[in-house]
């Protein structure tokens, strides 16, 4: 068994770009040997700011020998009248180097075709990977791509080194003018020259003893375990932080963990505006103490040997000094005037060329604000559309304008030193939420109410304009913002409908278009899109969602209760008989308009027990439950069994399918019972 090590060397890839781009490789080869037919065993990843590379072991040294079906042309065209291979098959046969005779007929999608199963001997691993490296890798998909030079291909960042092994021997292949090799490259600045690698087995060691650790993992370790030595020696907590501690992995090819400090004074901003600084301008780790308090410390991980710590240190402090007195003065001048004072600058930005300003933005927020908390039945509204037109305020301010992650926290901070009520700044601050998947949701009134309509006014906004999400391209991360309303709406008990809300908001916008109306159900599709793939993402069915799902107009949170309430009705051991005999009633009602039933155009008296039944299990299913439905059961069958429903008198035959549509109604209440599947 052979091992192979792949390295691709790049000038430095931002952080962002990094883990996924490690994983898309793996898949890639993981993929390749499989469809190769070649046996292979654990895949070790290494990545750094300036390369990707796999070490895979146990790998074959031939691809496994195996049988292969090759399609040749139809049969019609391969037999004349009488029976006799035509050109066609002779030359089928013939490229192939068999016997006519061997030729056998298969049945396929597309009709009869010729075909010949032929022995397939596997080639050398080394030839096979040769050949296929160049499109592997030339195939990385990344979401922002660059070419350079004079050549056409296409990456991340420009490639500097392909290094490539199976055990000592060296692939040859050539990418673009730029030939693979055995040569690596260290630490940028620590180990420059080149590194030659002369067997797989070598590549991690090598690296570390040239300043450079390749396995993220072990970077991680290297990082958390300086991390935890700081928080003992000086008694303090660093903020746990997931995403910076990955980021600084992939900044990273030989981390040192040191301490730096800054001046006590700046400890009076309010707590995220230094985290805020430390975190997205420098990529530090803030300090707490044990009661959560910030502290005048920042951890950061340097690039270099320890040796250099003190002159890294003092660098670090300077750059973070200057910027926490850019915020400091910042946060002093946007408080010369009130928060409110702010709300008249928004008319002067622009929220989209086509959809007018912040300020505009602001009102048609007002708007449906207003609509919630009357059906909401709230009372006083003053607050919330105070809070709902103070929102956006803060965007116009020289913090948030240095710090858009503050937007929200720093309007609620301006707005109580502006003496607006705490409801208000609670509100301003809560309606971004949820601002991520799985993130929580605001907890006042106030802000969840603004949180619904500014969410709703973005959506409405941006499919009027036609900026609607395709594919993997959502730049305005609608999505994201119709799984919060949806998970806002489910989680709370609202009195009124998703439809409600699209209609309201899609009002607030009736002046940029006289067509708005044709937008209402293209956005509720959205929603519904969205909806269906956050129930199912919860182990409910398929097929019980779709049911669910078809009941036009109702509360979010209804409709959970639907699919919870038709999956344990599902699992009861009678339910095929109810599901047969409600699909009877669906099969024979296809594009069927409703009629009023007149009772005495009755014949059969299983016509009058049908329509008892429906009555009464009407008033029952809120009552006991939707257990009730099986009192349908029998007396579907029985009609279905003595009537014709499609009578040759027409107005009988319009009294019994307006019967059957009273029934289907009933089912109804629950969901689409013709889309559920046993």
């Amino acid at each position: 068994m052979k091992t192979f090590l792949i390295e691709i060397g790049t000038e430095e890839i931002p952080a962002r770009f990094l883990s996924k781009g490690l994983g898309t490789l793996k898949e890639k080869f993981a993929e390749f040997f499989s469809n190769s037919y070649i046996e292979y065993g654990k895949i070790t990843g290494y990545a750094t700011p300036r390369r990707l590379a796999l070490l895979i072991e146990d790998i074959a040294e031939k691809q496994q020998d195996r049988e292969v079906e090759i399609i040749g042309p139809p049969k019609k065209a391969a037999f004349d009248s009488a029976g006799s291979p035509t050109n066609a098959a002779l030359g089928f046969a013939g490229s192939l180097k068999v016997d006519v005779r061997e030729l056998r007929v298969i049945k396929t999608d597309r009709g009869e075709y010729l075909a010949v199963t032929t022995k397939e001997k596997g080639e050398f691993t080394k030839d096979v990977l040769r050949k296929a490296l160049p499109p592997i890798i030339q195939s990385l998909q990344f979401s922002r791509m660059m070419r350079w030079g004079n050549g056409t291909m296409r990456f991340v960042r420009p490639i500097c080194w392909i290094l490539a092994l199976f055990d000592n021997e060296h692939l040859d292949f050539e990418i673009d003018g730029l030939k693979s090799g055995n040569v690596s490259f260290g630490h940028r600045f620590l180990s420059p020259g080149p590194i030659h690698v002369n067997s797989p087995a070598d590549y991690s060691t090598l690296m570390s003893e040239n300043y450079v650790l390749a396995d993220p993992d072990e970077r991680k370790t290297v990082i958390l375990d300086g991390i935890k030595k700081i928080e003992s020696q000086y008694k303090c907590n660093a903020t746990k932080d997931d995403e910076l501690l990955q980021t600084v992995i992939s900044l990273v090819e030989y981390p040192t963990v040191i301490i730096g400090n800054f001046d006590p004074e700046y400890l009076a901003l309010p707590k995220k505006l230094p985290v805020t600084v430390m975190k997205s301008h420098q990529k530090y780790f803030s300090v707490e103490d044990n009661d959560g308090n910030l502290m005048p410390y920042f951890i950061l991980v340097s690039n270099t040997l320890p040796d250099n710590n003190e002159i890294v240190r003092k660098g670090a402090e300077r750059v973070l000094k200057a910027r926490l007195e850019d915020a400091k003065f910042y946060f002093s001048e946007d408080q010369k005037i009130s928060l409110w004072n702010y709300v008249e600058r928004l008319k002067k930005v622009t929220f989209h060329e086509k959809l007018g300003s912040l300020y505009e933005k602001s009102e048609r927020v007002a708007f449906i604000c207003s609509f919630i908390a009357d059906k909401l039945t709230l009372g006083s509204k003053d607050n919330l559309l105070r809070a709902s037109m103070l929102s956006k305020a803060d965007l116009v301010t020289g913090i948030v304008r240095e710090f858009p992650e503050l937007q929200g926290y720093m309007g609620m901070i301006y707005a109580l030193n502006s003496g607006e009520e705490s409801e208000v700044a609670t509100g301003i601050y809560e309606h971004y939420l949820p601002v991520f998947s799985g993130d929580k949701l605001p907890q006042s009134d106030i802000g969840t109410i603004i949180s619904l309509a500014d969410k709703i006014d973005n959506i409405s906004s941006f499919f009027l304009i036609g900026l609607i999400p395709t594919g993997s391209e959502d730049p305005f991360a609608l999505r994201r913002q119709a799984a919060g309303i949806l998970h806002i709406l489910q989680n709370g008990d609202y009195t009124f409908s998703l439809d409600e809300l699209i209609e309201k908001s899609l009002q607030g916008l009736e002046s940029y278009s006289p067509s708005i109306r044709t937008l209402k159900e293209k956005i509720s599709r959205f929603f519904l899109q969205r909806l269906e793939g956050l129930i199912m993402s919860q182990g409910y069915s398929h097929d019980i969602v779709k049911a669910a799902l078809s009941v036009k107009d109702l509360q979010i949170s209804d409709i959970y209760e639907r699919v919870e309430s038709l999956s344990l009705l599902k699992k009861t051991a009678g339910f095929p008989e109810l599901l047969i005999a409600a699909k009877r009633v669906y099969n024979i009602l296809t594009d069927t308009k409703p009629h009023v039933i007149k009772e005495d155009l009755f014949i059969e008296k299983v016509e009058k027990d049908l329509l008892d039944a429906a009555r009464d299990v009407g008033r029952r299913l809120k009552n006991t439950g939707y257990d009730a439905l099986y009192g349908l059961e029998d007396p579907i069958n029985n009609f279905f069994d003595t009537v014709l429903v499609m009578d040759k008198r027409p107005e009988i035959k319009e009294n019994r399918l307006a019967l059957l549509s009273m029934v289907k109604e009933v089912f109804n209440e629950l969901g689409d019972f013709s889309r559920i599947i046993i």
